[in-house]
C-alpha cells in the first residue's frame, strides 16, 4: 500500500510543479500582504514603521461612522452599485444576444470592437469626454441648448443630474466588457435547440425567453454574486475624475473610496485609509456569503460554493 501511494505521488509531481508558479503568485500577492491589516488598528508613524507604531484600537473605524457624511457615502456606494448590477445584467445579456444573432463574422467583430473600445480608455480620458459634453461654456449639450434659445444647464453646479450621468457613463464604458462572458456562454449553446424550436413554430422572442435566458441563468447568477462581493467598493476613477471633484456635487457623487481618499490627502492618515479598506473587505465578504447562501437555498446547483 505504501509503495502504491509513493508511486501515485511521483506521478503527480509534474502537475504540482506546473502549479507551483501559480501558488507562488497567489501566496506573494494575496497572503503575504495580510500582515498589513494591522495598520487599520494603529496610529501609523512613518519613522517607526508598521510594528513600531502605537496601537489606536478602533479609533480609525470610528472616523467613518462618527462623521456626518457617513450615511451619504454609504448610501451612494450601495445604491450606485445596485444600479450598476441591474444595468450590467440587463444590457450585458441584451447586447450578448444581439451579437450572437449576427451571422457575418466580420460584422460581429466590428460591433464587438466598437463596444469594447470605451472600456480600454483611461478614466481620465473619459472624464474629459464627459466635460466636452457637459461643460458650461464649451459643452456640446449647452451649445445645442443655446442654439435653440434655451437656457444652458450648469451640470457641474447641480447634483440632481449626476446619478443619471454617472449611470450613463459607467454603462457606456462597461457595456461591451460586461457582455463578453454572456456572449461566450451563448456561443456554447447547442444550435439544435433553436432548430427544434423553429420547427415547432417558436418566434425569436419565444426562443430567447424559453431557451436563451434559462441557459444563461447560471452565468447571470455567478456574475451577480461576484458583483455583490464588490457592493461596498466603488470605481474611484468614475466618482472622482468624471465629476472633477466638485464639492457642490458631493451629495450625489461621494462614495466611501473618494471620501477616504480626500481624507488621506488632507490628513495623511494611512491608518484611516487602511481601516476603510478593511471595513469594506469584511462587509463585501459577508455580503457575498449571504447572497450565495440565498442562491444555494433556492437553486443549489447555481450556487458558487
Amino acid at each position: 500500500m505504501a509503495a502504491k501511494k509513493k508511486s501515485n505521488l511521483k506521478r503527480w509531481i509534474p502537475v504540482f510543479l506546473m502549479g507551483l508558479p501559480g501558488f507562488a503568485y497567489l501566496f506573494i500577492n494575496n497572503y503575504m500582504p495580510l500582515y498589513g491589516l494591522i495598520i487599520a488598528f494603529k496610529k501609523y508613524d512613518y519613522s517607526k514603521g508598521i510594528f513600531g507604531s502605537p496601537w489606536a484600537g478602533l479609533s480609525n473605524f470610528q472616523y467613518l461612522f462618527a462623521t456626518r457624511d457617513a450615511f451619504v457615502i454609504t448610501r451612494n456606494t450601495i445604491l450606485y452599485n445596485l444600479g450598476f448590477i441591474v444595468l450590467d445584467t440587463v444590457f450585458g445579456v441584451a447586447i450578448a444576444i444581439f451579437l450572437n444573432e449576427i451571422r457575418k463574422k466580420a460584422t460581429k467583430k466590428i460591433y464587438q470592437t466598437f463596444l469594447l473600445l470605451p472600456y480600454l480608455m483611461s478614466m481620465v480620458v473619459v472624464s474629459y469626454l464627459a466635460y466636452a459634453f457637459l461643460g458650461d461654456r464649451t459643452g456640446i449639450i449647452n451649445g445645442f441648448l443655446n442654439s435653440i434659445g434655451m437656457k444652458p444647464i450648469s451640470f457641474y453646479m447641480q447634483s440632481k443630474y449626476w446619478p443619471f450621468i454617472l449611470l450613463f457613463v459607467y454603462e457606456w464604458r462597461m457595456i461591451g466588457y460586461g457582455s463578453i462572458i454572456y456572449l461566450a456562454t451563448l456561443v456554447g449553446i447547442d444550435g439544435s435547440f433553436y432548430e427544434a424550436a423553429e420547427l415547432d413554430g417558436a418566434t425569436k422572442w419565444q426562443q430567447i425567453t424559453q431557451i436563451t435566458l434559462p441557459l444563461l441563468k447560471s452565468t447571470i447568477i455567478m456574475l451577480v454574486t461576484l458583483a455583490m462581493g464588490r457592493i461596498f467598493r466603488s470605481d474611484f476613477g468614475l466618482f472622482y475624475q468624471v465629476p472633477r471633484n466638485q464639492g457642490l456635487l458631493y451629495g450625489a457623487t461621494d462614495t466611501i473610496d473618494t471620501y477616504v481618499f480626500r481624507a488621506l490627502m488632507k490628513n495623511g492618515d494611512i491608518g484611516l485609509s487602511s481601516a476603510a479598506a478593511f471595513y469594506q473587505s469584511i462587509v463585501c465578504f459577508i455580503t457575498i456569503m449571504v447572497f450565495n447562501a440565498l442562491i444555494r437555498r433556492f437553486s443549489k446547483e447555481d450556487a458558487m460554493f
